[in-house]
């Protein structure tokens, strides 16, 4: 079995911060792309990929991005560290983040998925994916698509690029990955602890999940947790045209001082 891996630019940056994110349940990495462009004139930027066929758990896979990242920083680095995570990837943060609370700076969770089974429907809804035959999810991607992405906010070319980025998942890949999320929970008294500067930025357009729902409740757990709150942005908001991810952490007074 391949184990997560990080991509990085053609250029690397070690006098910038390390700016690491995790994405969503396509697990490519490759959808942060629209965005790599502004956010590379002031972080080093790493996308966490995960193989279609990783079958971890959340402890290893946690442990493996942990170790990731150990590698990157090398020893004893005084470099800052930003975790960035959208959905899948902001229940991942959560969890590196209380593993290692030293190894980061800042957190910024982008319609984190870990309002998953808080809800009994989507639970639900969920557990019936395991009766549908394989050509059932090809359609049901694209059946889908509408709840992913506010489709009238995205070009064609990035739209396209989504649908065929959730068509090229197998589905033993989609049930695993949704039955992480199935098993998904975090104390809130460990969630309290952590101290860092936490950003949750939630799409009120999102169809998927009830993100602004999950970021108000995340910050009245998270000690220093600030919710920005995209009027009219879905579930995929890093796609959408006009959304910018390091203008929103500007905005926010969440960057460090130069």
């Amino acid at each position: 079995m391949s184990k997560p891996y990080l991509l990085s630019s053609q250029y690397l940056q070690p006098e910038y911060p390390l700016f690491i994110y995790l994405p969503g349940m396509d697990g490519t990495g490759e959808l942060l792309r629209s965005q790599t462009q502004e956010l590379e004139n002031y972080f080093d930027v790493r996308r966490l990929a995960i193989p279609l066929n990783d079958k971890s758990n959340w402890h290893t896979l946690t442990h493996q991005v942990l170790k990731l990242i150990y590698s990157e920083l090398g020893y004893n680095s005084p470099r800052s560290v930003y975790l960035c995570g959208e959905s899948f990837g902001g229940c991942l943060a959560q969890r590196m983040a209380i593993q290692a609370p030293h190894l980061f700076d800042k957190i910024i969770l982008i319609n984190p998925a870990s309002s998953f089974n808080l809800h009994p429907w989507l639970n639900w809804a969920s557990q019936l994916m395991n009766w549908l035959p394989d050509y059932c999810f090809e359609i049901g991607a694209q059946a889908l698509l509408p709840f992913l992405a506010a489709l009238d906010r995205i070009a064609y070319s990035d739209r396209q690029e989504l649908l065929n980025t959730m068509c090229s998942i197998p589905p033993e890949t989609i049930l695993w990955r949704i039955s992480l999320l199935r098993e998904f929970h975090l104390e809130e008294r460990k969630l309290n602890r952590l101290t860092h500067p936490v950003l949750l930025i939630a799409g009120a357009e999102d169809k998927l999940l009830p993100s602004v729902q999950e970021a108000q409740r995340l910050a009245r757990i998270l000690p220093k947790g600030k919710i920005s709150v995209l009027p009219s942005s879905g579930h995929t908001c890093l796609l959408e045209k006009g959304i910018n991810l390091y203008k929103i952490m500007q905005e926010s007074n969440f960057l460090e001082a130069n």
